[in-house]
């Protein structure tokens, strides 16, 4: 049995400041890092000391994993291909400039290659391709309790890549979590089927 628990980071200064994240490595604010104690506590009542814990490297994750691993009594493994989908250069500008100027994805054709209309901009097949990749590195290690903090559109493409759901296929694929949220995923020993037993819950 294999015991995924995927965090998304808590509130970050981007969210009160109404700026692009993404890339912009904005920090915890003072109630993002209470919450990340409570997930702390939470994980703490559930998870054996035999435990895993990765994160992405930006410092709203980043910390929020050290919230976890010190209540653990676990380092976290930093790993860039967990971040956000990068902005380009709407990273860290207003939310209402990323606004006027976003190109939605068409309904159909082409969707992974989109860049969403901003200069520098990743797109989601390349977002998908290096969290898909993170996830494969993680999933090597037979440790039974894993922990992955990440952040709110990352984790459609943790779920994604756990699912083993076709990169191909990943197109039109979308698994909320708000900031805070915990999912669990869950692989038996026996049909070894994988479950998402529970999405961004509390």
């Amino acid at each position: 049995m294999r015991t995924v628990y995927v965090v998304t980071h808590p509130e970050a200064t981007h969210h009160v400041d109404r700026v692009v994240g993404g890339w912009f490595d904005s920090g915890l604010t003072p109630g993002g890092e209470r919450v990340a104690a409570a997930v702390a506590e939470s994980l703490r009542a559930k998870v054996p000391d035999d435990v895993e814990l990765y994160a992405s490297d930006l410092r709203r994750t980043a910390r929020t994993a050290e919230v976890i691993g010190e209540r653990l009594g676990v380092t976290p493994v930093l790993d860039r291909r967990l971040r956000e989908k990068s902005y380009g250069e709407a990273g860290g500008k207003p939310q209402e400039w990323l606004d006027s100027r976003f190109v939605p994805p068409p309904a159909v054709g082409e969707r992974l290659g989109h860049d969403e209309g901003i200069p520098g901009a990743e797109t989601k097949g390349a977002m998908a391709a290096r969290v898909y990749a993170a996830m494969e590195s993680i999933l090597e290690s037979r440790c039974e309790h894993q922990i992955v903090v990440t952040h709110g559109g990352a984790l459609t493409f943790v779920i994604a890549a756990w699912i083993r759901m076709p990169l191909e296929a990943a197109g039109y694929v979308d698994f909320r979590g708000s900031p805070g949220s915990v999912t669990v995923l869950r692989e038996d020993d026996y049909f070894h089927n994988r479950q998402v037993v529970t999405l961004a819950g509390k």
